[in-house]
């Protein structure tokens, strides 16, 4: 019994977390899909005798339907433009809190990394009263500068970008950590010889600092894609998809679908899909990334 213990140890030590994920992870998964191709709706969770199989039914119809191509460009215009803002928000914050000439680098990191912890909800409920078209703080800054207040949330000009500086104003901080980590395991030398070879502060950062953060990039670009690609909360709470669904997210329309129409099978199915599309898109980062070479 102690020699069949010692040689399975590590499997004993991982069966409980391993049969939680494969309990509360793997078999809702397997259900899931396969209910995407099912007709799954409020009268089979009544009776599951009612669940008919549809094929590739639901997905046929979702590409079809122009609201799914408008969620997926809110999205994708979400991902691609408030990803990167993101990502060199938090590199200024994480170079400006590794810089030697900063004080107080406890109170600044604990300033930005701040909004990180706070309840997305309750910011968002925030925010909506600061982007109010005639009270919020956002216009009261225009009318100084003597600029009509704009209706941030309520023109569809404005209001992907309002919920986009949200949402990097929440996240920077944390992307800010990680890069602060990779900057401090670069080594000093790197630094010191590349000044003494005459690179300034700008070739120092585009030939040392960038390259030696390529990892840390990687994995910072591929969680900010994965998490703004799941944006809900903020549309939900401040426009509910609105105005004229030009901050209608995918996942707002799988919830949508799922939990206010109960079609459920037709909503599982835009989860896989939207799973599908991080998939490919995770891989073609991690492609690019093989081809950078550190100088």
């Amino acid at each position: 019994m102690r020699d069949f213990i010692n040689r399975n140890v590590a499997f004993l030590f991982l069966f409980p977390a391993m049969g939680a994920i494969f309990l509360f992870f793997f078999i809702p998964v397997v259900a899931s899909l396969f209910m995407s191709f099912t007709d799954f709706d409020i009268y089979s969770l009544g009776d599951i005798s009612k669940v008919r199989f549809v094929g590739f039914k639901n997905y046929i119809e979702l590409f079809k339907h122009p609201l799914f191509w408008k969620a997926l460009g809110n999205t994708a215009y979400f991902v691609f433009i408030g990803g990167p803002l993101s990502i060199f928000v938090s590199l200024m914050a994480a170079l400006l809190i590794n810089s030697k000439m900063l004080k107080f680098k406890s109170f600044f990191r604990l300033a930005y990394f701040l909004p990180v912890v706070t309840t997305l909800v309750a910011i968002a409920i925030v925010w909506r009263y600061v982007y109010h078209p005639e009270f919020g703080l956002m216009n009261y800054f225009l009318r100084i500068f003597g600029i009509k207040p704009v209706d941030w949330l309520g023109d569809p000009r404005f209001a992907m970008p309002a919920i986009i500086l949200m949402a990097v104003w929440k996240n920077f901080g944390y992307n800010m950590i990680i890069f602060t980590a990779g900057l401090q395991n670069i080594p000093g030398e790197l630094y010191e010889a590349s000044w003494i070879d005459g690179a300034n502060k700008w070739k120092q950062f585009i030939h040392v600092t960038l390259p030696l953060l390529s990892p840390t990039t990687l994995f910072v670009s591929i969680t900010t894609m994965i998490g703004y690609f799941q944006l809900f909360a903020e549309p939900y709470v401040m426009t509910q998809g609105g105005p004229l669904n030009s901050t209608l997210s995918i996942v707002l329309l799988m919830y949508n679908e799922g939990f206010k129409w109960w079609k459920m099978g037709y909503s599982a199915s835009i989860a896989f899909t939207l799973f599908f599309i991080v998939l490919i898109i995770t891989l073609i980062q991690l492609k690019l990334q093989k081809g950078i070479k550190i100088d």
